[in-house]
């Protein structure tokens, strides 16, 4: 089970290391977008963003205080999704409907990082795999 447990942190970090390199790399582009927002100092908040997302999903990859980790990754992702995808301001249905569908994603990887923190804070060390145990304990 612990592998199992490995293979399924990795695979869903995956999406927020991928963001998160292009944050720090292609920082030109989501600065851009960023400002279209209305966001302040853009080009430190994209930066800012993309060392949040990759330290949260290398703490949940590595097991170092995990749950912590997903709280981080929930916390990046509630914003993000009222600021970056907020489909009740756009006119164009198509669009808004493109807009609602990643709120709507946001919305279900919140939940999801609600529901593996509390796992992993219940469930401490039985998880195996980690380097350090959870910084919560909800057992």
């Amino acid at each position: 089970m612990d592998v199992i447990v490995l293979i399924g942190r990795v695979l869903f970090a995956l999406v927020f290391l991928g963001s998160g390199v292009a944050h720090l790399t292609q920082t030109g582009n989501m600065v851009g977008y960023a400002s279209s927002k209305g966001l302040p100092n853009p080009s430190l908040l994209v930066r800012a963003s993309g060392v949040w997302m990759v330290v949260a999903a290398l703490m949940v990859v590595l097991g170092v205080w995990m749950d912590l980790g997903f709280l981080l990754l929930a916390a990046f992702v509630v914003p993000a999704g009222v600021i970056f995808h907020d489909f009740w301001k756009v006119d164009d249905p198509q669009q808004a409907s493109v807009e609602q569908a990643q709120f709507m994603k946001n919305v279900s990887i919140t939940g999801a990082c609600l529901a593996l923190f509390a796992l992993v804070a219940y469930l401490g060390p039985e998880l195996g795999l980690t380097i350090t145990e959870p910084l919560f304990d909800l057992s």
